[in-house]
């Protein structure tokens, strides 16, 4: 998209009416509040449901399969925003391709609200992954278009979107992982299904007072040639990966374990692949080259800092199950309700970051520095995890407030990377790649979960120091690094800060 058409776009946005901010902030910040508590909900009680006992309520998957299983997961999820991405930038727009995303994820979630078994799991996932990739990248998409480039309110707005978005995610496992507590794993299913309709109903009825022209251009559409040909390749693909699947299947060769090497493996490959295409495209300008190579070391650090923030829901909700005192004083805690800690904090400390950046104004550290020391926190999130075990050993439970140091540790490095990295990508972002980038962005933690997906089979407890030993100080030594890099890749953004 050229800059006369942003430009344009961002015109007919209501520049004021959300604490300062484009007044279409509001229609975003609940949409996603919605969705967040959609996809929250249901994972807070994923990985119990798939491995407690069939006479518990669950499926009985045993817990290293379970783990990676949601690591593939939430790999397929963010993955799957490569295609939202493209739909968006050749064929609707960013506005009509998230409202199908939402419809997609509705779904999905209704379907676990029966019982049914692995078949109906599957079925889930697969309907959640194809969802979340239309929907989630465009929403930040959309928030992107309602700011000129040079707009300092830009990073504190993607800070207060980003609240909106773990004010879902804190509600929504107090909420759902009580009443599948209360009932059984398939009524909270239900609820979350309930949340994005909710989240649906709050877009179509505010957009178009709020948004004006935000997300309805389709910046690079196809010609009819391509889009022929665009037709035949993807139809081509879909018969290939049909018969590829039919004949593994038959022959024996499609477990989880075959198919998790194969995510992970196109976890590396995929974004790998986008960068080259979009560096050696003709629409890509040298300036744009330059930050395309400047965002190669802020994604690599990123893959570091999800790989450790996306198994809260993994390694430490089964930490939590397993290994943590829930009665306290005759009080029990649901091991659901920590997933809530991570968003609670950033719902507390992201305003202060919002102020904190429109304070500094260009005194701010820059993006490769925030993204260092983001790694830095990450690190000490799982360091610190060696403490209980090194003491107490790991047959004990331990008290609940060393999850509680750990996620609040993630969320400071959280909020030095995640809002941080929307707002810099759609700055970084090459004009005919605008949605695209975003879905790369968001390829961040498919990679990190991809990765994962080898990774979480292998804490036990006899592993629990090594594990979260290893994993933190690589992430502290990768931070240092980035660090010592920051003024190259300064350099390298072209004057995007």
């Amino acid at each position: 998209m050229s800059d006369k058409k942003s430009l344009n776009i961002y015109e007919t946005v209501p520049q004021k009416g959300f604490f300062g901010h484009p007044k279409g902030l509001f229609t975003l910040f609940f949409t996603e509040f919605w969705e967040r508590f959609s996809y929250y909900g249901m994972r807070a009680i994923l990985i119990y449901y798939m491995y407690y006992q069939i006479k518990d309520g669950g499926l009985g998957i045993d817990q290293p399969t379970a783990a990676s299983i949601m690591a593939v997961y939430g790999s397929l999820v963010y993955m799957s925003g490569i295609l939202g991405g493209w739909i968006a930038d050749r064929i609707l727009g960013s506005s009509k391709t998230l409202v199908y995303g939402g419809i997609f994820i509705m779904f999905g979630h209704l379907v676990l609200a029966f019982p049914g078994g692995l078949t109906t799991l599957f079925l889930s996932m697969a309907l959640i992954i194809i969802g979340t990739g239309l929907l989630k990248p465009n929403v930040s998409n959309v928030v992107g278009d309602m700011y000129s480039k040079e707009d300092n309110r830009r990073d504190a707005g993607f800070s207060i979107y980003y609240m909106g978005v773990n004010l879902g995610a804190f509600l929504a496992p107090l909420v759902v992982g009580t009443i599948s507590n209360k009932y059984n794993f398939h009524v909270g299913f239900g609820i979350a299904a309930f949340g994005m309709l909710l989240g649906l109903i709050v877009y179509w009825a505010t957009r178009k007072k709020n948004l004006g022209l935000a997300g309805t251009v389709v910046p690079n559409p196809l010609t009819k040639p391509e889009a022929k040909k665009a037709a035949v390749r993807f139809t081509a693909g879909a018969i290939v990966l049909v018969l590829v699947g039919a004949l593994l299947s038959m022959f024996g060769l499609l477990t989880v374990k075959s198919f998790t090497m194969i995510v992970s493996i196109l976890g590396l490959i995929i974004p790998a692949a986008y960068f080259i295409v979009m560096y050696r495209s003709k629409k890509t300008t040298a300036d744009e080259k330059s930050r395309l190579i400047a965002y190669i070391p802020l994604f690599i650090a990123a893959i570091m800092f999800w790989a450790i923030q996306e198994q809260g829901s993994i390694i430490l909700a089964t930490y939590a199950d397993q290994r943590t005192q829930l009665n306290l004083g005759g009080f029990k805690i649901e091991p659901a309700w920590f997933q809530s800690v991570n968003p609670l904090f950033i719902i507390v400390l992201a305003p202060v970051f919002a102020s904190l950046w429109v304070k500094l104004g260009n005194r701010q550290p820059s993006t490769p520095k925030k993204f260092s020391y983001s790694l830095v926190f990450a690190g000490l999130s799982f360091l610190i995890m060696i403490i209980p075990a090194a003491v107490n050993g790991t047959s004990t439970l331990v008290s609940p407030l060393w999850l509680v140091l750990s996620f609040l540790l993630v969320v400071i490095g959280e909020l030095l990377l995640s809002p941080v990295g929307l707002s810099t990508t759609t700055k970084l972002a090459p004009a005919a790649f605008s949605a695209q980038t975003l879905s790369l962005w968001f390829l961040t933690s498919a990679s990190a979960q991809a990765i994962n997906a080898q990774i979480v089979p292998l804490y036990n407890a006899k592993t629990e120091i090594a594990y979260f030993g290893i994993i933190g100080g690589l992430s502290i030594v990768l931070g240092i690094v980035l660090l010592f890099m920051a003024p190259k890749i300064s350099k390298w953004m072209r004057g995007i800060l």
